[in-house]
């Protein structure tokens, strides 16, 4: 037992060690930051990734990264809860495999919680907008995902498209609104936003009208676009976009509140590859990684990249919703929408 306890010592002091060096590595500034990480990558292996970016996107900005740097990336594509739990599992294992983390702001903000991350530096800070930093600065915003109204431009003359959240209870929209299944921080912050009485009161009036509710933000933009869900609560403005450019009849409106989810990026604080994953962080926030989320019709997170995805009044979904007081606002938006069943979040 004691010997045991005297290895897990030691490699525990190791850990500590690396992360030390890592933090003093991720903080550096002046002229000469990036060719001193180039070189200390140049003794690296390929970065590791684990990110919730779906293929399709993460693809490009990986591919840009070591055709600019010459770094490899080994992509881990999962769920945002997957990547939370590999995460926590291995560094409680001693395994510290992650390099560089890219997903939703709740499992972020659990990850730091377990200390897995680390405040880093990077100048493509001073292009980002203030929404993408929380106070710790263990990561930080890459893109956001919006919360807005979709409607079929076929179905919803443009009299009746919804100018505020009470608009939506207006009889014509009975039995044809559409609300994504998992969105319950999106209705916390609603409810919080509110008040909670008069909030709670809205959301019972809005489960009266008997809406559709459908699973996945993808599939609610899809049935949009055919007619079946003439207009929708909550979806993503990315998701309609990418339909509009596509044909579709669809259009999308952001109503006060308008509120949004962070997806971030962080670095891992005992990464074996600290050079290439300052390096790629630093890609991602910069004009050409940003633009690259542009194109895929995600909503960049730096004001250098020009969007109309992002021009309106926002706020940005508190984690604690999702992390100190799931429990409550699942229980009252299933017992409101779901008929007492539970969820299932969707990311896209």
């Amino acid at each position: 037992m004691l010997a045991s306890l005297g290895v897990l010592g030691a490699a525990g002091v190791c850990a500590q060690d690396g992360a030390a060096r890592n933090r003093a590595l991720y903080l550096q500034r002046g002229d000469e930051r990036e060719a001193r990480l180039l070189e200390g990558a140049g003794r690296e292996k390929p970065v590791h990734l684990y990110t919730s970016l779906n293929t399709k996107d993460a693809a490009p900005l990986t591919e840009a990264f070591e055709k600019k740097t010459g770094i490899k990336v080994v992509v881990w594509r999962a769920s945002s809860e997957k990547v939370l739990q590999r995460a926590v599992t291995e560094a409680r294992a001693g395994r510290h495999a992650v390099d560089v983390l890219e997903t939703n702001s709740p499992e972020m903000e659990a990850m730091y919680r377990e200390k897995l991350l680390a405040e880093f530096f990077s100048p493509q800070f001073r292009d980002l907008a203030p929404a993408a930093f929380p106070k710790h600065r263990h990561y930080v915003a890459d893109r956001f995902s919006f919360f807005v109204v979709g409607y079929n431009t076929d179905l919803v003359r443009p009299d009746q498209v919804p100018a505020s959240y009470q608009d939506l209870l207006h009889p014509r929209f009975a039995g044809r609104i559409g609300i994504e299944a998992g969105d319950i921080d999106w209705f916390g912050a609603m409810v919080k936003f509110m008040g909670e009485d008069k909030g709670l009161a809205y959301f019972a009036r809005l489960a009266d009208s008997r809406p559709q509710i459908r699973s996945g933000h993808s599939l609610l933009g899809e049935l949009l676009a055919s007619g079946e869900v003439p207009i929708t609560a909550t979806i993503h403005n990315h998701n309609i976009e990418r339909l509009a450019q596509q044909g579709a009849p669809v259009r999308w409106k952001a109503l006060a509140p308008t509120f949004g989810r962070p997806n971030a990026i962080a670095l891992a604080a005992r990464a074996a590859n600290p050079h290439g994953a300052l390096l790629f962080a630093d890609f991602v926030l910069s004009t050409q990684g940003q633009t690259i989320l542009r194109e895929r019709n995600r909503v960049p997170a730096s004001l250098a990249v020009p969007t109309p995805l992002n021009r309106f009044a926002y706020e940005m979904i508190d984690p604690v919703i999702t992390l100190d007081e799931f429990e409550k606002w699942e229980g009252l938006w299933s017992r409101l929408f779901l008929k007492g069943q539970k969820p299932k979040r969707d990311e896209a």
